[in-house]
C-alpha cells in the first residue's frame, strides 16, 4: 500500500501497487499529482527502495551512470522538492505513519476479508470518508475535503483545478485498486 497523505489539509491518497519497486513508486508519485488539486512542492519519503538509492549509491561513480533516481526524475518533472527522513527514523514521517496504524486499526484488526480485494475496497472506502466525512480537531473540526475547500477560497492561485470537482458522484468515483 502507497499512502500519501498532505501535512496541512490531511487529505489523503492511497493505492495498492504488487510490489513496493522503483516504477511503482514514480507512477504513484505521478497519480499523487493529478489527484491533488493543487501544486506540490515538497515530499517527504522514508528511505526505502520505491523512493530512493541505497546510501552507498547515492553518490560517486554509480550516480553519475545510472542518473537520479526515477523517483527523483519524476520530483523534478513536476517542480517538487524531494526530501527524505533520517535513516531508521520513521517517526520523523509521522503523519503518514500515524494514517497507516488508522487504516490498519479501522480495517484489517477489525474485519476479516474473504480476499484482497475486499481488503483493498475496503481501505479505499474508508480513506475516501476519512476525507470526506472525518471532521478533525487538528482542522477545527473540519474534513479534509472541507479544508481543501475552504484553501481554494482563500488562496486558488496554487490550485491546478476546483477541488470541489473532487466529490465522489455519478461523473466522478472514488479512486480504484
Amino acid at each position: 500500500m502507497f499512502l500519501a497523505i498532505d501535512r496541512v489539509s490531511k487529505f489523503t491518497y492511497v493505492e495498492f501497487r504488487d510490489d513496493m519497486g522503483k516504477m511503482n513508486g514514480a507512477d504513484f508519485l505521478r497519480s499523487v499529482v493529478k489527484a491533488f488539486p493543487y501544486a506540490i512542492h515538497t515530499v517527504l519519503t522514508d528511505n526505502g527502495m520505491a523512493f530512493a538509492d541505497l546510501p552507498k549509491n547515492r553518490n560517486g561513480p554509480t550516480r553519475r551512470y545510472l542518473g537520479p533516481h526515477i523517483f527523483d526524475r519524476v520530483c523534478a518533472e513536476n517542480g517538487i522538492t524531494h526530501k527524505l527522513i533520517k535513516p531508521y527514523h520513521p517517526w520523523t514521517n509521522g503523519q503518514a505513519e500515524r494514517m497507516n496504524r488508522t487504516i490498519k486499526e479501522a480495517t484489517v484488526k477489525v474485519f476479516h476479508y474473504p480476499d484482497i480485494d475486499s481488503l483493498k475496497t475496503h481501505v479505499l472506502t474508508f480513506v475516501s470518508a476519512y476525507n470526506f466525512a472525518k471532521h478533525l480537531k487538528a482542522l477545527r473540526w473540519k474534513t479534509p475535503f472541507e479544508a481543501v475547500c475552504h484553501a481554494w477560497t482563500t488562496a486558488p492561485d496554487i490550485f491546478k483545478l476546483n477541488p470541489r470537482h473532487l466529490i465522489p458522484g455519478p461523473n466522478n468515483p472514488p479512486a480504484t485498486a
